[in-house]
């Protein structure tokens, strides 16, 4: 997941390095009309991500020598506008998991608040429409819909279904998610929760 952050910061950095040598040229020159497109990571609302870095500009050699460069960075942060305009940090693997969701037009939609503190050092973020929990030592996960309603009824992280170790997944005639301590499915309408 953190190759990804940083193949990403990489893209808005040459992007933007584009951008200014474009700028630096001679305006009375007729053949440097040239279109730039940079990345909007899957933001087509208008909305634009600001990432903010605190690594090196520094480039090298990408591992298997094909000259193509990495930054070698990961961004710290990257702020998301809301519907109402605000902007809202979604960070580290949360934000990998938020994008490769689909981002703010997936269907978690725009996040609704920071990055929360969740039970035994875990975290947690919500979006419209639903949440990615992260365990202290674990990958992120969403939950959303009946199955977050019903895994919330009994104690969500902290009680004991625990933390979700997978995203929902299809199964005939419903959703079923994995927890740490048993699964709840969603089946024709109906939820059924399973403790281990």
């Amino acid at each position: 997941m953190h190759h990804a952050r940083r193949t990403a910061g990489f893209t808005i950095a040459l992007a933007a390095s584009a951008l200014l040598v474009a700028g630096c040229g001679d305006d009375s020159d007729s053949d440097s009309n040239s279109v730039l497109t940079t990345p909007t990571m899957g933001m087509t609302t208008g909305a634009m991500a600001t990432t903010h870095s605190e690594a090196h500009d520094t480039q090298r050699t990408g591992a298997q020598g094909t000259g193509t460069p990495e930054r070698d960075e990961t961004p710290d942060e990257t702020r998301i506008p809301t519907a109402g305009g605000a902007e809202v940090t979604v960070s580290g693997d949360i934000y990998d998991k938020y994008m490769e969701a689909g981002g703010p037009t997936g269907p978690l939609g725009a996040p609704l608040e920071p990055v929360e503190n969740a039970p035994d050092n875990g975290k947690y973020q919500d979006f419209v429409g639903g949440t990615i929990y992260e365990p202290e030592e674990g990958e992120p996960h969403i939950v959303w819909g009946e199955i977050r309603k019903a895994w919330e009824e009994n104690g969500g992280a902290a009680g004991q279904l625990g933390y979700p170790t997978s995203d929902e997944t299809d199964i005939p005639g419903g959703k079923q998610s994995e927890f740490s301590g048993g699964t709840i499915t969603w089946v024709n309408g109906q939820i059924t929760v399973t403790m281990k």
